[in-house]
């Protein structure tokens, strides 16, 4: 089978609506049982195992047990990209009519997890305000972080140097299916977010990959992105 066909095969297995709501529901990062997939894609349990096997052959879901139980997630970083790319073809006139609309500071559209990194409004305002203080630089489709952006990082406990060892893409471009520009995804996105999880900047939103700025954690990153103006460490 070439390329082609290996393409052909793969979007129409994703492009059916009941696995599609099952991998749209894993772009939250977390692994679920069969029996809550079955519940999200409104599946008999029997039907949801077919869908789930399927995924599984083509090494889109990957499965972690835990004792007697079976939990399934995406395969890899780069599946949670591809469909939160997909997105982007919603045609626009439907994108107002969403189910879950963002308020001032409330709903996906305004901050949500892609996969394991930040997505949404404040995704894309974080990079942009990253990119704007010459803490990443843009290199093709990837981003590169300054000496200026080590020592960012590093005051956020997050050590560029080890991540960039690691055999996961470093620093990638994602592009933001609700505002058609990119937010930071890879190795450094998934710690970002992490180390915001970490420090209560952030919450998860229950049943949803809606995730809540807390009051500390607007305050902190206002605070360090301004800081880099006037510290004579990060400013050189």
């Amino acid at each position: 089978m070439n390329d082609a066909e290996e393409f052909a095969e793969v979007t129409a297995l994703i492009a059916e609506p009941n696995r599609a709501m099952i991998l749209w529901r894993l772009l939250d990062g977390r692994a679920y049982t069969a029996g809550e997939l079955a519940i999200v894609a409104n599946l008999s349990p029997q039907s949801a195992s077919n869908h789930l096997n399927k995924l599984i052959e083509k090494d889109l879901l990957a499965i972690e047990k835990q004792g007697r139980h079976r939990y399934y997630k995406l395969a890899r970083p780069e599946i949670a990209y591809a469909i939160e790319s997909m997105a982007n073809l919603i045609p626009e006139k439907n994108r107002s009519v969403e189910r879950e609309i963002a308020t001032d500071k409330r709903g996906i559209k305004y901050a949500r997890t892609c996969y394991d990194h930040l997505a949404g409004k404040m995704g894309v305002l974080i990079t942009e305000a990253l990119l704007s203080a010459e803490i990443l630089l843009t290199k093709d489709k990837r981003y590169e972080v300054t000496s200026k952006g080590v020592a960012w990082f590093s005051s956020i406990g997050i050590d560029t140097n080890e991540l960039a060892k690691t055999k996961r893409a470093f620093a990638l471009q994602c592009l933001d299916w609700s505002e058609r520009r990119h937010h930071l995804a890879g190795a450094l996105g998934a710690a970002l977010l992490r180390a915001m999880f970490e420090k209560d900047w952030i919450r998860r939103r229950q049943g949803s990959r809606e995730v809540i700025f807390t009051h500390s954690g607007e305050e902190n990153l206002d605070n360090l992105l301004r800081k880099i103006k006037t510290d004579p460490v990060l400013s050189t």
